[in-house]
């Protein structure tokens, strides 16, 4: 899996909860139908306020985002346990979010589902970087790289939970390991 990504970075604050990452009335769109997985990306980040964030994390229109990477605060993912929430950022093409810390049931549907990386950092970026600035994140490195002003933030290590992301969620992993049967 790549383990280094780059592109414009979309920033949030604290405590971002699940019914902003996915609004409940679009829980009934099924991610294991092709269509409506694509469908529920385009509501990724659809209930943050529009009076704090103008810009849209996923254009009117569109099905995916233009911004890789997500840039939070403390407390990302907190509200209900619906692994919709990772699934939603992964469908719109986000590859990680960079948060602070983390909900942990938001952590841990995102390693299970294997839609994202779900990295902390222990500065707090969502004041070093503003929407659209251009950033890469190396998770072999445990680094974050602004661009525009060249500063290298650390970050803390997925530890064991990275394969897990790497293979593209638990099951993934657990048919790659031999865990359980490889799909017929």
């Amino acid at each position: 899996m790549q383990a280094r990504f780059t592109g414009p970075v979309y920033v949030v604050r604290d405590n971002i909860d699940t019914d902003q990452i996915i609004p409940a009335q679009f829980l009934n769109l099924v991610p294991t139908i092709a269509e409506e997985y694509e469908k529920l990306g385009s509501y990724a980040l659809w209930g943050l306020p529009d009076a704090e964030y103008p810009k849209r994390y996923v254009a009117e229109g569109q099905l995916d985002s233009e911004y890789p990477i997500v840039i939070g605060g403390r407390n990302f993912g907190c509200g209900s346990s619906r692994e919709h929430a990772p699934i939603a950022m992964g469908s719109a093409n986000c590859e990680c979010v960079v948060a602070e810390s983390y909900a942990r049931i938001f952590f841990r549907n995102c390693v299970a589902t294997g839609e994202l990386y779900p990295v902390e950092c222990p500065d707090r970026l969502c004041e070093a970087f503003k929407t659209g600035d251009v950033a890469t994140v190396d998770i072999d490195t445990n680094t974050i790289t602004h661009h525009g002003t060249g500063k290298v933030y650390p970050l803390k290590p997925l530890g064991e939970v990275r394969p897990v992301v790497d293979a593209g969620g638990i099951f993934d992993y657990a048919r790659q390991t031999g865990m359980i049967a490889k799909k017929a």
